[in-house]
């Protein structure tokens, strides 16, 4: 059976319900009728007010009235709206996967790292105790400024994270290395090895050059400011503002470039004073902002 687009509400193929989710790979069980969600297999019983036309009743059942007093069967009764059809449900998916564009849904066995103060929301029992990685990465962190203030999540449950309502992207690393500017990190496996490390051709002192590199086996969820753009370094040498680079392979070689001239001291610049570039095998991931500036006092 062929359907409409990858996870999207759809018309109930059978004409049932109003609507059917269609999860990209086939019809579920999850339909919405007069804007209340519910479930139903395909081939099953008819929506209710289609059962009734069948057996002769020309005028669907009346609605009751709520009476506060009394406890609702349905937390939904009397309630209708988009909000509450079904379409922003929780997606019912694999343990890890998003549950839109801009929020990820982690659905807890192994014990997992978030960003502090990502998360949104959780169902089930859930621990959260600040990470903080060991007094060598302590250290890195107060000398470079790079780093992700963690925190790690155990138990059972769902947990649902964001960051600044920025898009959010997942990938899973086998035996590989993923490079990641620290504002960018959402969550990431465990059992994923972290360290921060310096981008060859930068120092201390020129700032922004030290990452967050996760090597190992394992997901990882980053954020970007907006729909990025992935560049193939092996095409050609690749060049990338320090604030709007997001990520690269871990395994790329890197060099500080800059477009600083002399004459831009009495003159204008280009405002374009300082890139990483990029050379090997592997991608960059860039997002089409420098992040928020504060300009100086």
């Amino acid at each position: 059976m062929t359907g409409p687009g990858q996870g999207s509400w759809q018309p109930d193929p059978e004409g049932r319900f109003d609507y059917r989710w269609w999860d990209g790979r086939g019809w579920t069980d999850q339909v919405s009728h007069q804007g209340q969600p519910g479930r139903a297999p395909l081939g099953g019983a008819p929506a209710p007010q289609a059962q009734a036309q069948a057996q002769g009743q020309t005028q669907p059942p009346q609605a009751s009235v709520y009476d506060p007093g009394q406890p609702a069967g349905d937390g939904f009764a009397g309630i209708t709206g988009d909000l509450v059809d079904g379409r922003f449900s929780e997606k019912e998916s694999t343990p890890i996967a998003n549950q839109n564009s801009r929020m990820l849904r982690v659905r807890l066995g192994e014990p997992f790292m978030a960003r502090q103060g990502s998360m949104v929301a959780y169902q089930g029992d859930v621990d959260f105790a600040f990470e903080g990685g060991g007094a060598s990465k302590f250290i890195k962190k107060a000398l470079t400024g790079e780093g992700v203030p963690l925190m790690r999540c155990q138990g059972r449950g769902d947990v649902f994270l964001g960051e600044l309502a920025h898009d959010v992207h997942l990938l899973h690393l086998t035996d590989s290395g993923l490079s990641i500017s620290g504002k960018n990190v959402l969550a990431f496996s465990a059992n994923l090895n972290w360290n921060i490390e310096r981008v060859k051709g930068g120092s201390i002192a020129t700032g922004g050059l030290f990452n967050t590199t996760l090597r190992g086996t394992g997901w990882v969820a980053l954020t970007t400011d907006g729909p990025p753009v992935v560049l193939d370094a092996a095409e050609a040498p690749t060049y990338a503002d320090t604030n709007a680079v997001v990520a690269w392979s871990a395994n790329l070689q890197t060099q500080l470039k800059t477009s600083f001239k002399a004459g831009a001291l009495i003159g204008r610049g280009s405002g374009e004073a300082l890139q990483v570039a990029f050379h090997g095998q592997g991608f960059v991931i860039v997002q089409p902002s420098e992040g928020i500036q504060i300009p100086p006092a």
